[in-house]
């Protein structure tokens, strides 16, 4: 399960929640205490989705043809925009707010840019006990990889990345997505295979606990140098949650990432180590440390958008959002995206096998997957979904599917006086 990567023309961002930081420097080690305050970019309704637009090279065209009207469009329906700077810099004028793609620990093969930071800078990328360089365990092949592997311990190689950052948040970013934020060491040669790097602060092989401080610090570090700025970072949600540096981590960070989504096939059902029910125990994990999370589908389809939008409601709070490339462009949209439920009446509750979450205006519905078909009788009411189908009064829900159910008027019983 790796990070989403883009060409370095596509490097971009999405979005956040605004956070008080203080640094604390004890023993050289940059400690942040975040005070977490009520989010100004958040529409905190939990009714309705925050819809990000990850303008990825498909979406060029787009970009830098965009009339008026459709301007306007992405203003009105785009909660945030992730974009790649230099490209989306011309959009930066009209465009919603927006985040820069930035690499936590890339360093680009064959980039000119980087090539120089390496010929300069030729500790800054790991190596192994040979003295090879490492890459980032990711579109490897014929002996190497797209992206060596920086030190992220470095104090030199923070300390630029960050000016970099703030350099290109200058241009009038809303924030910036970090990708790559692994407390899991993925470092490896060029055959992809996993690879422990020589710590250049002890001689000695790295250690998983040192690997995860780095990420720590440096994330802390960033958020201590950008603090107005909205923050997502791209990390592994299956970590270790009692874990101290993975707290910290999370604490760096507005917005967490959950690539692929509830969408994501390795997700079984129930609440094993890869259960849909620990997933949604982690998003709720992240709301009690004050951040959001970004969900990212990929290839979505009639079926598994509604899963999507339906696991979306079973879990926000307001404060959580859905990025994807789904029936989101000008021209080619899906009303769902538009689904607004209103408050919710309480937290999603085990409904006849399945999972229900009320809101003032509807109901959803969601079958885990890997669970057996269900079939439900609704209450006496007019039903619609998202799309204002009708929906009668007898479902059935297969396995990793879900009912947005939009609610009517009441029906009369029958027999009942008019």
């Amino acid at each position: 399960m790796g990070c989403i990567r883009w060409t370095t023309e596509e490097i971009g961002r999405t979005a956040g929640s605004a956070r008080l930081v203080a640094a604390l420097t004890l023993v050289g080690i940059l400690v942040v205490v975040a005070a977490i305050v009520p989010s100004q970019a958040a529409a905190q309704q939990p009714g309705k989705v925050n819809l990000q637009l990850n303008a990825s090279s498909e979406f060029d065209s787009v970009l830098s043809s965009a009339s008026p009207a459709e301007q306007e469009f992405m203003q009105q329906n785009y909660w945030r925009m992730r974009g790649y700077a230099p490209f989306f810099n011309q959009a930066l004028g009209w465009a919603p707010p927006a985040h820069f793609y930035k690499d936590l620990y890339a360093l680009y093969r064959n980039d000119a840019k980087d090539e120089v930071l390496m010929t300069a800078h030729p500790d800054w990328v790991l190596r192994d006990a040979n003295g090879n360089r490492l890459y980032i365990q990711f579109a490897c092949g014929a002996g190497s990889c797209t992206q060596y592997a920086a030190d992220i311990g470095s104090p030199a190689f923070r300390e630029h990345w960050i000016n970099d950052a703030k350099t290109t948040l200058g241009l009038g970013y809303e924030g910036i997505f970090v990708d790559d934020v692994n407390m899991e060491m993925k470092v490896s040669d060029g055959n992809g295979d996993f690879v422990r790097p020589i710590d250049p602060r002890t001689g000695q092989p790295m250690t998983d606990e040192d690997w995860r401080r780095y990420v720590a610090e440096f994330t802390e570090q960033i958020r201590a140098a950008l603090p107005s700025a909205e923050i997502v970072h791209n990390s592994l949600w299956w970590m270790d949650r009692g874990d101290p540096y993975v707290q910290r981590q999370v604490a760096a960070a507005d917005y967490v990432e959950l690539e692929r989504g509830f969408s994501d096939t390795g997700i079984v059902g129930g609440g094993g180590q890869w259960g849909y029910e620990t997933y949604l125990s982690y998003v709720e994990w992240l709301h009690s440390q004050g951040a959001g999370a970004v969900y990212e589908p990929q290839e979505l389809d009639e079926q598994s958008r509604m899963f999507e939008l339906g696991s979306y409601f079973m879990v926000s709070d307001g404060n959580d959002s859905i990025a994807s490339d789904y029936e989101t462009a000008p021209g080619e949209w899906w009303t769902g995206w538009e689904t607004d439920l209103g408050a919710p009446k309480g937290e999603r509750r085990e409904w006849k096998g399945l999972l229900r979450r009320d809101f003032e205006g509807g109901t959803v519905l969601v079958n885990q997957p890997g669970a057996a078909a269900t079939t439900v009788k609704l209450p006496r009411r007019q039903w619609s979904d998202p799309t204002a189908a009708k929906i009668k009064r007898r479902v059935t829900l297969g396995e990793r599917s879900a009912l947005v159910l939009v609610r009517g008027a009441k029906l009369k019983k029958r027999g009942a006086k008019k």
